[in-house]
């Protein structure tokens, strides 16, 4: 189970830095051990059993880590909200999940306005600090209150190390099966939903991933956030490789650069966008990238221009990746691949994924027919939390999951993406859906109609652009006035990054929005310079 990898990596790395904070902050895996064992009895004291649900609203950094850690060791399931989201998204995430506890910062509470959730039950809010001799006090501080409660005055004067010692709940039998993370998702109006993983699944990802062994972690850096799939289904590997990982405040290619010649990164893995911008950055020549011995870029198309270029420019292998939440592994290069595979496709499944192109039908297509990617593995999660007309839409009869992407087979295994079965489009790095940002554009009082549709970026990847027939015509909004308008509902990385005014959508037969059409439209306007 994750708090037996913790206990032992604890033990084989102790005082070894696993995170650094950007004020210095270092938590160690020894920290880690100990801290979560404190807030496992804090969560205890506030009622968390096995089973229940702690959603973390949470900066990603060391105090997600120990809280999640927390919540392993007593069998609670961890639901991580990404705090990048706005507002209305982290409540609707939080409706989902229906958590016993939601862990999060003062800032992020008021802003989120948990209290309105109806479904939480409990709420703790804990300082912003990475120091580990105050972090998660607030629920450190329970560790105290149960003992009072439990035993006689005396035991309120044991020493810190006793009470680790004899004062500790017992961790819930090992389960393989027990839910340990949801991740969540979106479907294709924005609704989250909620991807469940079990032990099980994080053991076939590590193994997948770095084939359970330890030892052999390098030094990095944090490149997204912490409720994403890679880091809740990833950490037990990450602990057995026993690397050290350097925080930022907020990633800026500038920083990134400055970061990995200081602290000698030695891999870079992240969204194609963030490469593309350490590769347009001034100071890149002058950075000292020797350091580097590898480049992984997953959660986004990537260009063989920019393959090529971060290739020849860092001087290392770059390997590409591909998979979805729901399926948790995928398909992906290797360094010793050809260099051609990164640049041309997404890659071979990976040890112990099966990857079939299907028909609408779910029959398998033989090698160049374009069709449905599906993906089953041991590493596929579980189901939705709390939604089985999604689960049972998702999967295949015989288990894979449906991607929702269009792709084929080439004679060499590899696979080509084509497009995307919806309208989803991948915006650096983060899923945007367009009718959830259509629906908050059209609210403003200068639009009668809206639609938003992607077009391809050399460094996002994706941006968004809103086709907009204005209520007065010649009177159109602005695309400031438009982003303005959306702010505060929506997260940043959703809002429209250019514009185009019509006289009127185009429409198909059945009087639905043709997007096929409002590509094309989209394509012949020249793009905004920027």
């Amino acid at each position: 189970m994750l708090g037996d990898v913790i206990r032992e990596a604890a033990a084989r790395y102790g005082d070894t830095p696993l995170y650094v904070s950007p004020d210095g902050n270092e938590l160690s895996y020894a920290a880690l051990d100990r801290l979560s064992e404190d807030v496992a009895t804090g969560l205890r004291a506030r009622g968390v059993h096995a089973d229940d649900v702690v959603a973390l609203v949470l900066p990603s950094g060391p105090a997600y880590a120990v809280a999640y850690a927390a919540a392993a060791k007593i069998g609670a399931i961890t639901a991580g909200v990404n705090d990048r989201l706005s507002p209305p998204e982290r409540r609707r995430c939080l409706a989902v999940a229906r958590p016993r506890l939601v862990v999060t910062s003062r800032e992020l509470a008021l802003d989120t306005a948990v209290g309105e959730v109806a479904e939480v039950e409990d709420v703790v809010e804990v300082a912003a600090t990475t120091d580990p001799d105050t972090m998660l006090a607030e629920l450190r501080a329970d560790v105290r209150a149960a003992v009072m409660r439990a035993a006689d005055m005396r035991a309120a004067d044991m020493g810190a190390a006793e009470l680790r010692a004899g004062r500790r709940p017992d961790p819930p039998a090992g389960d393989p099966d027990r839910a340990v993370a949801v991740v969540f998702t979106s479907g294709t109006t924005g609704d989250p939903k909620g991807a469940v993983f079990t032990w099980r699944q994080l053991e076939a990802i590590g193994a997948i991933d770095g084939g359970g062994r330890w030892g052999g972690g390098g030094r990095g850096l944090s490149s997204t956030s912490f409720a994403h799939l890679g880091y809740m289904t990833k950490l037990p590997q990450t602990l057995r490789g026993g690397g050290t990982t350097f925080m930022m405040r907020r990633w800026s290619a500038g920083d990134a650069l400055e970061m990995v010649e200081r602290h000698r990164i030695t891999a870079l893995g992240g969204i194609p966008t963030q490469v593309a911008l350490m590769l347009r950055h001034d100071t890149f020549d002058s950075t000292d990238t020797s350091s580097v011995r590898m480049i992984a870029m997953g959660g986004g198309p990537s260009t063989a221009a920019l393959v090529r270029e971060a290739r020849a420019r860092f001087g290392v292998p770059v390997v590409v990746r591909y998979t979805c939440t729901e399926a948790g592994v995928g398909v992906g290069t290797a360094p010793d691949d050809p260099p051609e595979d990164a640049e041309e496709s997404v890659g071979r499944a990976r040890q112990g994924v099966e990857l079939t192109v299907r028909s609408d039908d779910d029959d398998p297509l033989p090698a160049g027919d374009l069709g449905h990617v599906c993906l089953r593995s041991p590493a596929t999660m579980r189901d939705y939390w709390r939604d089985p007309e999604a689960t049972a839409a998702v999967f295949t009869a015989d288990g894979a999951v449906r991607t929702g992407d269009l792709g084929y087979l080439d004679e060499r295994g590899r696979l080509h993406l084509s497009g995307r079965s919806k309208e989803m489009y991948v915006r650096g790095g983060y899923n945007v859906f367009p009718l959830e940002v259509e629906n908050v554009l059209a609210d403003h009082p200068g639009v009668a109609h809206v639609a938003v549709v992607p077009r391809p970026d050399p460094v996002m990847g994706e941006i968004g652009v809103a086709v907009v027939v204005a209520r007065r015509p010649g009177d159109a909004p602005t695309l400031e006035a438009l982003r303005a308008h959306a702010q505060g509902r929506l997260a940043s990385y959703k809002l429209p990054e250019e514009i185009v005014v019509v006289g009127e959508l185009p429409r198909t037969a059945m009087e639905k929005i043709d997007r096929t059409a409002l590509g094309s439209l989209v394509s012949a306007t020249p793009p905004r310079p920027r």
